[in-house]
C-alpha cells in the first residue's frame, strides 16, 4: 500500500513495502520526526519520500500523531454537459472543498463548502471518490488537510459566484479540453482525483 501525502509538487509516500526500507530517501515512520520530513522536503534534489511501516493499518494512523489534522470535504461536481466545476484560486485551479464544522457530517459539510465557494445550485451528492491529503501551513504551523471527495451533479446553469473573502476570483465549468489545459495550474492531489488514481481507505 502506498499513501500519497502532498506538499506542494512533492510527495511524501507512507507505505508497507518492506522494499521501500533501503531506498533512497526512505525511512522508519515511526522514528522520523514531523521537523526531520520538513527539513527533507525543502531539499530540492529531494522530490519523493518514503515512510516505511509494516502494519498498513497503521500508517496514517502514526503519521497524524505527528502533526495537527484537519478534516475537510469537497466535491468533482459535473454538469449534464460533462463538464467539471472549479474555482481559481491563489493561482491555481482547484475543485471546491472546505473544512468541515463540528456540527455537520462529512457529506453534510462537502455539500455546503461547494455551495458556499462556487454558487451553484440543484446540487446533488452521488458518492464518496475517496481521499486526498495534503500539508499545509497556517499561522507557521505545518498541518495535514485529509479531504473526503464526492462525486456530485448539478443541472444549475444559471450564474455561478465565487466567494471571494476566501480568495476565490473565478468560478468556471471546464470541459475535458480545457481541464488538460488548465491542468499545469492544478495542485498534484487535484490532477491524481480528476484522474482517479485516488487513494480510497
Amino acid at each position: 500500500m502506498r499513501i500519497p501525502i502532498y506538499l506542494s509538487e512533492k510527495i511524501i509516500y507512507l507505505t508497507d513495502d518492506p522494499q521501500i526500507k533501503d531506498a533512497k530517501n526512505s525511512f522508519s515512520l515511526k522514528e522520523v520526526t514531523l521537523k526531520f520530513i520538513l527539513k527533507r522536503l525543502k531539499d530540492p534534489d529531494v522530490i519523493e519520500l518514503f515512510l516505511y511501516h509494516h502494519n498498513s493499518n497503521k500508517l496514517l494512523l502514526n503519521f497524524r500523531k505527528k502533526i495537527k489534522t484537519v478534516i475537510a470535504g469537497g466535491g468533482k461536481v459535473i454538469n449534464t454537459d460533462g463538464d467539471v466545476l472549479f474555482i481559481y484560486r491563489n493561482g491555481k485551479w482547484d475543485l471546491p472543498k472546505g473544512r468541515i464544522e463540528k456540527d455537520e457530517t462529512i457529506e453534510e459539510g462537502a455539500m455546503r463548502e461547494v455551495k458556499e465557494e462556487t454558487g451553484v445550485k440543484k446540487l446533488k451528492l452521488i458518492g464518496p471518490i475517496g481521499q486526498t491529503y495534503h500539508l499545509f501551513k497556517r499561522n507557521s504551523e505545518t498541518k495535514l488537510k485529509i479531504t473526503h471527495w464526492f462525486d456530485m451533479s448539478s443541472t444549475y446553469s444559471g450564474k455561478l459566484s465565487p466567494e471571494e473573502n476566501e480568495g476565490i476570483t473565478k468560478v468556471k465549468w471546464l470541459n475535458a479540453d480545457k481541464i488538460q489545459k488548465v491542468s499545469k495550474k492544478s495542485y498534484a492531489n487535484i490532477r491524481s482525483l480528476l484522474t482517479e488514481k485516488i487513494n480510497a481507505i
